[in-house]
């Protein structure tokens, strides 16, 4: 019986890490530099407090100094962050990723004043300042988006004190991210070979989508009684981590958590509701679709840890990370030459960390600052799903690319609401693109079940996670305790409403509230499954209208935050201020279902 071990970073061929030292090659400068811009933010105040609604030419030079500082800050952070990044126990990385923290909080400190004072200045003048002074158009945007919030910023002395909390205040995230992935470990487990395997976020997936009923369940049970061994200290995290949004919310005069979160985008409270209701209405077709899994897999009783394992049984499909790049190739050429060809210079230009090694934070994502590449981590494992992970996270690096060649710095980054969108749009693409060159009918009725799943882990379980976040921090607002008990039973209770009555409950599966990361940024998650309704109708437009769709779909690509994500969706063709897109979503779940089912 042999043993499988995680590689450590040293292990991992250069090729395929990612070229991070394009961003900083010299890190010595790196805590001077950090000192430096410190003392550029009090200079910064001591020059522009108390004179901004003097002039134009004064309030564009205090916008373009404080983008500047700015700049500086996030290119360090990101650094060290992305270091961090490649192995959570390497302390020195978390010691310079530390190191922002008090920086990041006396910038925002010493430019506190900013806002509460261009809002004390009469509204009709600044919008003279806008029409009168050439340069400050540019900042018009975000100057009118600034007045529209005018009720929820406080004083001057208020923003500075909530400023110089900021770094505590988000402690609860960097406490769970830890925890997560340097801290817990989750045992060894026996795979299909007999082998003994370490289990860790990168492979738990791998394990259950086996075939081998017993591997699935092993890895099941060792992953929840993991986290069921420490839930009353991630229960204490997550409820402080709410209660710090409710404090928020009220401390700025918001009607709820909720709501704080969803003004920073100026998304309609409706948009929730009408996705979770939208949702909830077809749940009966999700039902219709695990009673169908039950059936093909011919359990006389189904289990959450069966979920996962594809109900089409084919030969395993190893595909290397270089065919990975192949095949994306091929199915984004709807998007135009233009699109691949600047993909090509990412990838050539080291945006990827493909393999997992020790320490190495789990999952994948794309980031990096404005003035890097928009780097790409992943977790590569050589399965058909990583395909569509790479896929999905260039997505999010093409926008950022194509944001940051036609944005300012202060338009240069995206909303979750449309970021999700631009990677989404790319994995509708490659399932098509697989679809219509797949011969095989079994291969075919693979990939259906992979495109069935896609809609029910993003579309339907990113709202169930929704709805749980929202009946936490109403509970929270409520003056409840979040008890580590009672969050267990409700997501225990909205599993089994999602996932329907065919399904087993167990003791198991009502603890995955607690490994779940996104729940630490508030009311983020419902995002994925807004984002997955535009992709799918954006996706359709591009491939049954052809050139004119991807043009307008690569000039939303361009748009960055330059408008509210609502306004910048309908470049591309779609508007989510309707439930429309949600209900079409909704039915193109229940044809594929359709397709399916004729094939068996």
């Amino acid at each position: 019986m042999s043993s499988k071990t995680l590689k450590t970073r040293d292990m991992i061929d250069k090729k395929y890490k990612w070229n991070i030292e394009a961003m900083i090659s010299d890190e010595s400068s790196i805590e001077g530099d950090l000192a430096s811009i410190k003392n550029d933010a009090a200079d910064y105040a001591a020059k522009y407090s108390g004179h901004l609604a003097e002039s134009g030419d004064m309030l564009l030079a205090a916008f373009k100094d404080r983008d500047a500082i700015w700049r500086k800050l996030e290119k360090i952070y990101v650094y060290a962050r992305m270091r961090r990044d490649e192995n959570n126990a390497e302390t020195k990385y978390q010691a310079m990723s530390d190191m922002c923290g008090p920086v990041i909080a006396a910038v925002s400190a010493s430019m506190a004043f900013f806002t509460p004072e261009l809002l004390a200045a009469p509204e009709e003048k600044i919008l003279g300042f806008i029409k009168n002074t050439e340069g400050l158009k540019e900042y018009d945007f975000a100057i009118r988006d600034t007045l529209r919030e005018k009720e929820h910023i406080l004083t001057e002395a208020e923003e500075n004190i909530l400023a110089n909390m900021s770094e505590i205040t988000g402690a609860t995230n960097d406490i769970f991210t830890m925890l997560n992935n340097a801290d817990i470990k989750f045992g060894n487990i026996t795979d299909e070979d007999g082998s003994t395997v370490e289990l860790s976020h990168g492979n738990y997936i791998n394990f259950m989508e086996s075939h081998d009923r017993d591997v699935r369940k092993s890895a099941y049970d060792a992953m929840y009684d993991s986290y069921k061994k420490l839930i009353n200290t991630i229960a204490s995290t997550y409820s402080y981590n709410t209660k710090t949004d409710v404090v928020g919310a009220r401390i700025r005069k918001y009607p709820s958590s909720r709501g704080a979160a969803l003004s920073s985008d100026n998304i309609p409270s409706e948009v929730y509701d009408n996705l979770v209701e939208t949702v909830n209405k077809n749940l009966p077709v999700l039902h219709r679709y695990t009673q169908l899994r039950k059936e093909i897999l011919g359990y006389d009783k189904l289990y959450m840890h069966d979920m996962y394992v594809p109900l089409i049984e084919l030969p395993e499909k190893k595909v290397s990370y270089e065919e990975a790049l192949g095949i994306i190739r091929l199915a984004l050429k709807p998007l135009g030459d233009e699109y691949i060809s600047k993909m090509n210079e990412g990838i050539s230009q080291g945006w990827m960390d493909v393999y997992e090694n020790k320490g190495k934070t789990s999952g994948a994502y794309s980031f990096g600052c404005y003035d890097s590449y928009p780097y790409i981590l992943l977790n590569y494992t050589d399965t058909l799903n990583d395909v569509f992970t790479v896929i999905h996270e260039m997505g999010h690096s093409m926008h950022s690319k194509y944001t940051r060649e036609n944005q300012p710095y202060i338009y240069g980054s995206h909303s979750i609401f449309t970021a999700e969108v631009a990677s989404t749009v790319n994995e509708s693409l490659l399932m098509q693109y697989l679809l219509n060159e797949e011969t095989d009918k079994d291969m075919k009725k693979y990939l259906l079940n992979m495109h069935l799943e896609a809609f029910r882990t993003t579309l339907f379980r990113q709202t169930m996670f929704a709805e749980f976040e929202d009946m936490t921090h109403k509970a929270a607002e409520n003056g409840q305790t979040l008890t580590a008990e009672w969050m267990c039973d409700i997501y225990e209770d909205l599993n089994s409403k999602y996932y329907g009555p065919c399904v087993e409950k167990d003791d198991t599966i009502r603890y995955e509230w607690a490994r779940i990361p996104h729940f630490y940024n508030a009311f983020y998650v419902y995002k994925y499954a807004t984002g997955y309704s535009a992709a799918t109708a954006i996706s359709g437009k591009i491939l049954f209208e052809g050139k004119p769709a991807a043009e307008r779909y690569i000039d939303f690509l361009k748009t960055g935050e330059s408008d509210y994500p609502i306004e910048l969706l309908k470049i591309a063709g779609v508007d989510m201020s309707s439930p429309a897109p949600v209900k079409k979503a909704m039915k193109t779940f229940e044809n594929i279902l359709d397709e399916f089912e004729s094939l068996l």
